[in-house]
């Protein structure tokens, strides 16, 4: 993993976390106990802060930013999805930002919730939680059923379970690529 300071602001990761090192964290960005930061994940808190927090999980080539005034908080046990963009807003906990979706400033995406792949969540949306939304501009299409959150559940699991054997793989080449 590449740790960028800025200023006087520096990455923080949780022993417990799995950061990939092929993912880059610059300024004030938190990552929490439990989480997976996967390939390619690029996460800037220059402005204002990034917060993962515990048992979540950003996938590969994944931007998340928190520009002035719209810090970033990524809830406990939720999904940011491949190739997925979070630039200065709020996901709760247990929601899923689907592959390729962009959730932009002062958006709350609700717990468990899910943004559906593609999905543009406007400036300044507040998505209700359990409900899906889809298309651009994102709009709910219906409630999120339990099946879907406990679906959300087990890839997250899923996901820390693979993070654990990357973890290992680069400890035993001593942390480099």
């Amino acid at each position: 993993m590449s740790l960028v300071p800025f200023k006087d602001k520096r990455p923080r990761v949780h022993p417990s976390a799995y950061v990939d090192p092929g993912a880059r964290l610059a300024g004030d960005v938190e990552i929490g106990p439990r989480c997976a930061v996967l390939f390619g994940a690029a996460l800037r808190g220059d402005d204002e802060p990034v917060r993962v927090l515990e048992g979540s999980v950003v996938l590969e080539q994944c931007l998340i930013e928190a520009p002035e005034g719209h810090p970033v908080t990524i809830g406990p046990g939720a999904l940011i999805s491949h190739c997925a963009t979070v630039h200065g807003a709020v996901v709760e906990e247990g929601a899923l930002v689907g592959i390729g979706a962009i959730v932009l400033d002062g958006a709350v995406v609700g717990r468990e919730a899910i943004v559906g792949a593609g999905a543009v969540v406007l400036p300044g949306t507040v998505i209700e939680p359990r409900s899906l939304v889809v298309g651009v501009p994102a709009k709910v299409v219906r409630g999120v059923t339990k099946e879907e959150v406990e679906g959300v559940r087990k890839e997250i699991e899923r996901v820390l379970e693979k993070a654990s054997v990357y973890r290992a793989y680069f400890e035993r080449r001593g942390g480099s690529l």
